[in-house]
């Protein structure tokens, strides 16, 4: 899967379940292309969420909500996610 097609996927289906102001996906694998381990296939990406209805709940619970939404994606073309919501 390439990086912009995972982005359009991620969008959908954070804004299907939950009211989204705004939504920025960066791709931020480029920092780690020289670490161990390394796979191009799998992204490392940071999430910038403007959203009252994610803010209004506990960080840790606003994360387990977007993890399971995106358990799929996660599992196979995201090696990293940095996840702020403001």
């Amino acid at each position: 899967m390439n990086i912009n097609d995972l982005i359009q996927i991620i969008e959908k289906k954070l804004s299907q379940e939950f009211s989204i102001e705004s939504i920025k996906i960066e791709d931020k694998s480029f920092l780690h292309k020289k670490h161990k381990g390394f796979d191009k296939n799998r992204f490392h990406l940071k999430l910038t969420l403007v959203s009252r209805q994610l803010a209004d709940l506990s960080r840790i619970e606003s994360n387990k909500k977007i993890f399971k939404i995106l358990d799929f994606e996660i599992k196979k073309y995201i090696h990293s996610i940095q996840i702020l919501i403001r």
